[in-house]
This record gives C-alpha cells, structure tokens and sequence, in this order.
C-alpha cells in the first residue's frame, strides 16, 4: 500500500514538474509579447505613431495606445474564462497563445504615420487590444495548470512558475530591445531595426505552442467533467455565489499591479524625458531586476507555502508603500548604480506579492468557477491599476512640472487599499482547494 502511494506521489511530482516549466516558458513567451509593446510605446511609438506632438504628449499618446490592451484584457479573461471552465484549461491556453502571437508578428510589418497617415496608430490600437484579450486569458489559464497539478503543500511554489515567465518575457524583451538599439544604433533602430523584436515572436509562439500540446489537462478539470458537475454558466454561478471574492482578489492585486508598471513603464519615461539619461540606464535596471525575480518569485511562492499567502503578501505590500518616496530619492541622484539598486529594491516588494498571489487566487474559488474567478479578479485590477497606471503617472508629472511627488503619492493610495483588502480577506494555503463538493472556507462558497 505505501509503495503504490510513494509511486503516486512521485508521479504527481513528475507531473507537476513538467507542467510548471511548461506553464512558465508559454508564459515568458506570451508576456515577451505583451512587455515588448510596453518598453516600444515608452521608447519608439511616440516618434513613429504620434511624431506631431511635444515629446511628452507623444510618449502619453503612445501609452494610451498601451493602455488598450488592457482594457481588453477583462474581456479576454471572461471569454476564455468562461470555456475555460466548460471545456478545459489547455484548450484556452493554445488560443490566447496563438492570438498573442499573431498579433505581435502583425505589429512588426505595420506601417507607420508618416507612411499610413491616421490609419498606423488606429491599426496599432486593434493590435494592441488582440494582445489584451490573449494576455487576458492567459493567466488564469497557466496559474490553474501549475497549481491544480500541484501537491497540496507545494501550491504556493509550483504556482510561482508561471508568474516567473512575467519578469523572464519581460527581461527577454527588454533585452532584445537594448541589444538592437547598440548593435544598430539609434537612428537605425528607429528606421527599421524595432520590427525585428515584433516578427522574432513567430518563431517563439512555435516553440511555446509544441510545448504546451504536450501537458496534461488540469486534473481538477478533470474531476470535474467526469463526475458531470461542469457549469454551463460559471460566470453568472460565480458573480452570484462569490463575487465578493472576485472583488477581494482585484482589490488585493491593485498594488502589485499599479507599482509593477511604474518600476517597469514609467521609470523608462522618467529616466529619459525627465532626468536626461540613455535608455540604457533604464532597460539596464529592468534587466537587473527582472533576472533577480527569475530567484525571487519562486522563493516568496515557497515562503507562502511555509508561513501562509497574506502574511507574504503583505509584508510585500508593506514594503512597497514605504518605499515609494525612496524610491524617487534614489532615481533623482541619477546615478546608474544607485538607479538599479531601486528599482531592485521595488521588484522585490513587488514580488512578495507576485509570487503567493497565484495559489492565492486559485484557493479563493471552487473548481467549477476557478478559471473564470481567477481570470476576472486579475484582469479587472489590471484594467484599473496597470493598464492606467503608466499614464497616470505621466499625467500627474506633467501636473506637477516633472515633480515625482504625485506618482509617489499614487503608488501610496494603490498600497493602502491592497492591505485593507488582504486584512478582509481569508488565509487558505492550509485548506483544501475546493475541488466541487468541497466548497467550505471559500469566500463566498454556497
């Protein structure tokens, strides 16, 4: 009897292995997508789509146009959601990849305004929005993966794995970004060298879709179908039963994301437009963070399974509402090292609360309405905090005459409401994750 469950066990092991590696290189591939068009909209868009305007009204112009995919990403995260829990996880993986994909690649053989005139930052925005509406499906999708074929006291690591392949999609990009920008130059860059970024996404969107055909269904989907208990309508079961915890995990999301966004998007503005340095200081410091999260995501995801996903979360929060002046202190010496060390610092606040939020969110609701519970909770905090952040920020310094103070403020305000939402919020990483008949501790669970 021992033999037969160690063996179980170990295949389990197995599972959940490959399915986090799998989970995490389809997202890094997905987010390189999503990021490249971000470090593009803060570095090149505002000359090639918006060239009429100031520098600061194109760069703002431009992270509107940023902002879109957002505003798609809460429509993504519904639809894919929705059959997601009706026919499975990985089917709604392989779409949101392929239409990621496709999208970026499109983006690399655009024209621009002085060719196409009006009709380049209109084709951009409908891109853009195809991106959202991937990246909004995805998440939910890749988080589930990884924590559904999870041990019971490994979720909060094993969950970590995808979220890693944000920090990896973002360090790709950039990386990229900086490497043609010095290898080409900027004036050849500019001209023709940042399609190249955009059409290397086909090949990718190739080796992540090879990847992903190859997992295993959820298990706890599984479950689910063979016992007959899949709802035809997990949208309207989950916003009558828990919605509470729909609004629990976007309030609680809200900081993480907001700050994410200025340590990733607006620093490259700041850095550039007002302080007058290259762009290589900046991407130079995203580089340096982002490879740290590769460590730290993975730890704080460990750390949750340990000592419980709030009390890591919000040491996390915490941390990044103090350091928010700080932070700006330490821009404004403009000195590169002590640039880097910031935006190192912020990372890892942020990513005390990255890294427990995927089994967080995943225990917060019950197996029949997880993918659209998750998905829905994520994307409308993305909505409001990091698809508008970068602008806001830009906005408020352009209020304030290039003062950070308002940014600071702002990040102070996403902080607070993060933690009153954690305090309202249940600590689940000792319960079961609510597989269908075992809906007791869930929020709102009926």
């Amino acid at each position: 009897m021992s033999s037969t469950v160690t063996t179980a066990t170990g295949t389990r092991g197995r599972s959940a292995r490959r399915v986090a590696v799998a989970s995490f290189i389809g997202t890094a591939i997905e987010w390189y997508d999503f990021y490249l068009y971000g470090t593009a909209a803060a570095l090149v868009f505002n000359k090639l789509f918006f060239p009429s305007f100031s520098p600061l009204a194109g760069t703002l112009l431009a992270l509107s146009t940023y902002t879109a995919g957002f505003v798609a990403r809460p429509l993504g995260g519904i639809v894919m959601g929705h059959f997601g829990d009706r026919i499975g996880r990985k089917s709604m993986l392989v779409l949101s990849l392929l239409l990621m994909g496709i999208a970026t690649a499109l983006i690399g053989v655009l024209p621009t305004y002085a060719v196409a005139g009006i009709w380049a930052p209109l084709l951009l925005v409908v891109l853009r929005m195809v991106q959202g509406f991937g990246v909004g499906g995805e998440w939910g999708g890749a988080v589930l993966m990884a924590v559904e074929h999870a041990p019971k006291r490994s979720r909060g690591f094993f969950g970590a794995w995808p979220q890693v392949g944000v920090p990896a999609g973002l360090l790709l990009a950039n990386g990229v970004f900086m490497t043609l920008t010095n290898a080409l130059g900027e004036d050849a860059f500019l001209q023709w060298g940042w399609r190249i970024p955009f059409l290397l996404s086909a090949v990718l969107v190739l080796v992540g879709l090879f990847i992903r055909l190859q997992v295993e269904e959820s298990p706890a989907f599984t479950e689910v179908a063979d016992s007959g208990e899949v709802d035809r309508r997990p949208l309207v079961t989950l916003l009558r039963t828990q919605w509470r915890a729909v609004l629990l995990a976007a309030g609680v999301k809200l900081a993480q994301n907001s700050i994410f966004y200025i340590f990733t998007v607006f620093v490259l503005t700041y850095a550039t437009t007002v302080l007058g340095l290259s762009q290589s200081v900046a991407l130079t410091g995203v580089l340096i963070s982002s490879g740290l999260s590769l460590v730290s995501l993975l730890f704080f995801g460990w750390l949750s399974d340990r000592y419980g996903r709030k009390r890591v979360y919000l040491a996390g929060a915490v941390v990044s509402l103090l350091f928010s002046f700080p932070f700006f202190w330490m821009l404004d010496t403009r000195s590169a090292a002590v640039i880097w060390l910031a935006m190192v610092i912020g990372m890892i606040g942020h990513d005390m609360m990255y890294g427990p939020q995927a089994a967080y969110f995943s225990e917060l609701f019950d197996a029949r309405v997880r993918y659209s519970g998750a998905s829905l909770g994520y994307q409308l905090s993305s909505l409001i905090a990091g698809g508008f952040s970068p602008v806001i920020a830009v906005a408020l310094l352009g209020v304030a005459g290039n003062h950070h103070w308002p940014v600071a403020a702002y990040m102070i305000v996403v902080g607070v409401i993060s933690i009153v939402a954690l305090a309202l919020g249940p600590e689940t990483h000792r319960g079961d994750r609510r597989e269908p008949r075992e809906t007791s501790g869930s929020v709102d669970g009926t």
